[in-house]
């Protein structure tokens, strides 16, 4: 067939309209998800994670706000009010062996409890995460020099150590919060070194290294943001045993002092009145096993949120 007697198939583009009864869909809703953005939205859809986090909010919130409640003071004596039982009036939750009102007391107590959870374990993550940053990432003697030095404090229980150093420095909350931060420098440093090191073998961190990207750009882009989220669970995991351990050295002697607030103080004081008043020689205990069990909870919905198989 000649071109002249061609003929001239001209095809034409209808403009695209959406068909009848469809449904439009934003443009910023077919976006995809971070890695962040799923996990936030996975532990929102976890029933026990949630609930534990409003918990631990209601804790701390009420700790956080305690002076502006208008409770009694709760280092008020009143010899003629000792043990009341709970629900009393004017003493929701009774009071103590002093007459003192327990609500109170457990809240204010709240604040040392928390702190002395919280504080020890973000002072380690911070100089632990380091030490086992440095080490994975660098490797060979450095990474068995840091190791090393781990694995002789890492030899012995939690408890023991935490025990032991307190003993040696004397009691007070300040050194009661160094010695809880000492026992969880090793166990950080050494999950921190062993991500590290699986992550620095990783093909994308061997592609950095080749197109000339220098150890602390590596660190910050590629291997930090991969070794976070490990470390942090593990890290919440450790507030909980550290609740335990700050509760245990006060109830020896090693932690706070009398008259002040603070859970495993609590009780201690307590301990002699739990045939005269059981329920308000437990409310301490009760709180420290919710608090415990709380992070514990949460801890184990950020590992399962953050298990993306993408």
């Amino acid at each position: 067939m000649n071109a002249p007697e061609a003929q001239r198939i001209t095809l034409k583009f209808d403009a695209l309209t959406p068909a009848p009864g469809a449904m439009e869909v934003p443009v910023g809703a077919m976006l995809p998800r971070t890695y962040w953005h799923t996990v936030g939205v996975r532990l929102a859809r976890d029933p026990y994670t949630a609930a534990c986090a409003l918990i631990l909010l209601a804790i701390a919130g009420a700790a956080v706000l305690a002076p502006w409640l208008g409770l009694p003071d709760p280092a008020a004596t009143n010899a003629a009010q000792r043990l009341l039982p709970v629900g009393s009036s004017g003493h929701l939750l009774g009071t103590d062996e002093l007459g003192r009102d327990m609500l109170s007391r457990l809240i204010h107590g709240g604040r040392l409890s928390l702190t002395m959870g919280v504080l020890p374990v973000a002072v380690a993550l911070a100089i632990g995460g380091t030490l086992g940053l440095v080490a994975g990432f660098i490797g060979g003697r450095t990474n068995m020099l840091v190791m090393r030095l781990t694995d002789v404090l890492y030899a012995f229980p939690s408890i023991l150590l935490a025990v032991a150093i307190a003993g040696s420095l004397g009691a007070g909350v300040g050194n009661a919060l160094l010695a809880i931060t000492i026992v969880f420098i090793p166990p950080i440093t050494r999950v921190t070194e062993s991500v590290t090191t699986q992550v620095r073998a990783m093909d994308f961190v061997e592609a950095a290294r080749a197109s000339g990207a220098g150890a602390f750009r590596i660190i910050r882009t590629h291997i930090l943001g991969n070794v976070m989220g490990p470390v942090f669970v593990y890290a919440t995991v450790l507030v909980s045993v550290s609740i335990l351990i700050s509760a245990g050295l006060s109830f020896i002697g090693l932690g706070a002092s009398p008259p002040t607030a603070e859970w495993g103080l609590m009780l201690n004081t307590l301990r002699e009145s739990i045939f005269l008043a059981p329920l308000n020689a437990v409310l301490p205990g009760f709180m420290i096993f919710i608090t415990s069990m709380c992070f514990n909870l949460i801890s184990d919905g950020l590992r399962s949120a953050m298990d993306v198989r993408l």
